[in-house]
């Protein structure tokens, strides 16, 4: 697959970076590293989003600084073993995918910035994030913390401006090509999920696990890079877990089925949810699953440059209210009861993280892209119901570029 970036976009995207910081203080910014699975494995490499945003670069632990007039790579320390196992980095590749003409070695590098730090009263770059986000329940990344403390050693008195408004600015309105990333992301989903759900090719998995298992090749099959986050596959009961992932249960007959998956093109993720049915539907989950689409379209109605998100969302909520209210599943419309059954929001930015960085008090401007994603949860019914298309905001409006993707309880 050709690849929709050149190095001309990243090196636009630092230019727009200085524009928008305005400052004189240099600017440093590191690369993710590896991260530990087991004894001497890691996991599969993830890179920091915006380091990737700015430089295109796939590879641990480079440090991009920007000073001035001039920027430049430097590179991770490997010796002889690490390159024997993990391959060399090659500078000229590097230069050639950033747009970035000087790239040094570790030591060269390392001094050059720490002469310029020792001099300097601010640097700019992403703060440090907590050791440990008890929101998400996990450890995050140490590599901030670890370039922070570097810069601390040089200049113990360097106060650190964040640039993370600043990028999730840049980053939440997308340009051409990650567009044609994320349409190519979506275009594959489709295609798996159409494969797959289908009632006749629904009824001959016995497992979540073999569903994700065909989902997984097919979309690897088709160019994507993998998965944009941990697939869901979720019948029945599962289907009120939100993020419930283990996709192990058996899928019975005449049960619900919700898939929330994303292909991975470039970096960029498609994140599309269907609920179909194994078999034939009751008369409940054929009405739950309607009040679902009812609701998205309405939300779908509401979404148009200038709105607030935030404004948007207590819209969407109320209306869900009214939808549960006639499913009898509340008697008033107030937040406790809604959230009981409705606990997510309904839409979030969508480009290089699947949960894309963004800011939600800003009116919506054309570019943006977000999902449309709202749901009904009835755990004692053992229903969950969600659908989730991906939509750009546009001129005076919306499009929809999932809408090719069947909605209704039976892929047809």
């Amino acid at each position: 697959m050709k690849s929709f970036f050149t190095s001309q976009f990243f090196s636009n995207n630092r230019a727009n970076l200085r524009q928008l910081f305005t400052g004189t203080a240099p600017i440093i910014f590191t690369a993710n590293g590896l991260m530990q699975r087991s004894g001497d494995t890691t996991f599969p490499f993830a890179q920091d989003a915006s380091f990737w945003y700015l430089t295109g670069i796939d590879h641990s632990d480079v440090v991009l600084v920007m000073d001035k007039n001039q920027e430049y790579l430097i590179m991770p320390e490997l010796d002889k073993v690490a390159e024997f196992f993990d391959g060399a980095i090659d500078p000229s590749h590097l230069s050639q995918i950033s747009g970035i003409k000087d790239v040094y070695p570790s030591s060269e590098g390392f001094k050059k910035l720490a002469n310029r730090i020792k001099k300097v009263k601010h640097a700019a770059t992403l703060a440090a994030l907590p050791t440990y986000e008890e929101h998400y329940r996990f450890y995050s990344s140490p590599a901030r913390t670890y370039l922070v403390s570097r810069l601390k050693s040089y200049n113990p008195n360097l106060e650190l401006l964040d640039l993370g408004f600043h990028l999730s600015r840049l980053r939440m309105i997308k340009q051409p090509p990650e567009l044609e990333a994320i349409k190519a992301a979506i275009t594959i989903t489709e295609q798996a999920i159409r494969l797959t759900m289908k009632p006749k090719k629904l009824a001959n998995y016995n497992f979540e696990y073999e569903l994700e298992a065909d989902l997984t090749r097919l979309i690897r099959i088709k160019g994507a890079n993998g998965h944009g986050f941990s697939p869901i596959v979720a019948s029945g009961i599962n289907g009120c877990t939100l993020h419930s992932t283990t996709n192990a249960s058996t899928i019975a007959n005449k049960s619900l089925v919700l898939v929330d998956m994303g292909a991975e093109v470039e970096h960029y993720s498609a994140d599309i949810s269907r609920t179909y049915i194994k078999g034939s539907a009751s008369k409940r989950q054929q009405v739950v699953h309607a009040a679902v689409l009812e609701v998205q379209d309405y939300a779908l109605n509401l979404l148009k440059p200038g709105v607030i998100l935030k404004d948007y969302e207590q819209q969407v909520a109320m209306y869900m209210g009214e939808k549960l209210r006639e499913l009898g599943l509340i008697k008033i419309i107030n937040q406790d009861n809604v959230r009981s059954y409705f606990p997510s929001a309904t839409s979030h930015f969508l480009g290089l993280n699947v949960h894309d960085v963004g800011d939600y008090a800003r009116p919506l401007e054309p570019g943006v892209v977000l999902t449309v994603e709202p749901g009904i949860y009835i755990k004692d019914e053992a229903i969950g119901v969600r659908v989730e298309d991906d939509v750009i905001i546009t001129e005076d409006g919306i499009q929809n570029l999932t809408a090719s993707l069947p909605k209704g309880i039976s892929l047809i």
